[in-house]
């Protein structure tokens, strides 16, 4: 059978031709490259944490303090990353993570439907950011048969707020993914220092521009009068969440329920008894408050109060090798973030796929030579702190 650690063997090949990867295979040459070649305005967006940017430095340095122990003398000639998550068999535990500037992170500003096309192209589900550039049910479309989730940031507006989880259901989204950690948004030298928030020069917003009850919030047209649809998603955007907003959601929706943004073991059992189908445990990458743990340390805890409910991760994930230490910690699936952004503006769909497949790729070699054939065994060899 083909694993994914063969997309090593075609590189090679190619490389037998004359022809190198046109996107790097490593996060730090990756960066290098995205950085050099994306308009500042986004990147600073992309690239920018909050405060000082500690505690998004942390997220990923904190992987290098988690190790895991080979095991030997184990055939893993044949591995299976498969998982099982709401209802669906997906092929790796890997997915896309919400990135609310996809959209404008290839030239043509259709970033959101390269994104899904790369979904489809690696069977790696997307989950799609409310803040996109092209429609929810235009996304779910260019993801094809590979399930895709729906992240909402809650709207202030009641009927607003139906009406996009309504959309992502009758679209087919295989979960709603509700954001607790961005009613306010954290303190972003970066994105401050050039006085630029994407959001309110128009982009991204097509999901509420084409929203029926968002519009009747409206006097004209988002096309007729720009400057008040943008402050009329501004005044909009970003309703506090409590626990008993969950009576409200579950009523809202079929779909599984995940809450993301939980880090805190008491949140995660409450989440449980709320009703939560999964947990999210997330910081935001340290995009939205700084000051706080890596992410990755705080999963262990989460994973063990979480019970049987699945969990899912991302803050931090560089490489295939950060996925499997998350995998032995306990999260059902991980999601990437950064990485697959670079990938989108260096090579549109094919660079964002291109990075997708290095990290499986690099994550099939680890468990074949660590002596992990399945992600059970992953889990079970579980992760020492070092």
């Amino acid at each position: 059978m083909p694993h994914y650690g063969d997309y090593q063997n075609l590189i090679y090949g190619a490389g037998l031709q004359g022809v190198v990867p046109r996107v790097p295979v490593d996060f730090a040459t990756l960066e290098a490259r995205a950085t050099a070649a994306m308009p500042p305005q986004v990147l600073t967006y992309v690239q920018g944490g909050c405060g000082d940017e500690h505690t998004q430095r942390r997220n990923a340095d904190a992987f290098h303090h988690w190790g895991m122990v080979p095991r030997m003398m184990v055939d893993a000639r044949q591995r299976d990353l498969s998982i099982e998550l709401f209802g669906c068999k997906l092929p790796s535990p890997l997915f896309m993570a919400p990135i609310g500037v996809t959209g404008i992170c290839t030239q043509d500003g259709h970033g959101d439907l390269a994104a899904a096309r790369a979904s489809a192209m690696t069977g790696v589900p997307l989950c799609a950011s409310t803040l996109s550039n092209d429609s929810l049910e235009d996304v779910k479309k260019a993801c094809g048969d590979t399930p895709a989730f729906f992240q909402l940031y809650t709207p202030k507006d009641r009927d607003t707020a139906a009406s996009l989880i309504g959309r992502a259901e009758a679209a087919g989204y295989a979960a709603l993914v509700v954001t607790l950690d961005t009613w306010v948004t954290g303190w972003r030298p970066r994105d401050l220092n050039v006085a630029n928030f994407p959001q309110l020069r128009g982009h991204v917003l097509s999901n509420y521009f084409v929203d029926p009850a968002f519009r009747k919030l409206l006097k004209q047209p988002p096309n007729e009068n720009p400057a008040a649809a943008i402050a009329t998603w501004g005044a909009t955007f970003g309703k506090v969440l409590t626990w008993d907003d969950m009576v409200w959601l579950k009523a809202a929706t079929k779909m599984p329920i995940v809450l993301k943004g939980i880090c805190h073991p008491d949140d995660a059992r409450r989440a449980v008894d709320a009703g939560a189908d999964a947990i999210y445990c997330s910081n935001h990458g340290g995009r939205q408050a700084n000051g706080g743990i890596a992410a990755i340390d705080m999963l262990p805890d989460v994973v063990a109060a979480a019970g049987s409910t699945p969990v899912l991760f991302d803050s931090g994930i560089r490489s295939g090798t950060d996925m499997v230490k998350a995998l032995a910690l306990g999260a059902r699936a991980v999601g990437v973030g950064r990485p697959y952004s670079y990938g989108l503006a260096l090579d549109g769909d094919a660079g964002c796929a291109h990075v997708l497949k290095c990290m499986l790729a690099e994550a099939d070699l680890l468990m074949a030579v660590n002596g992990y054939p399945t992600v059970a065994t992953v889990r079970e060899a579980g992760a020492i702190r070092v």
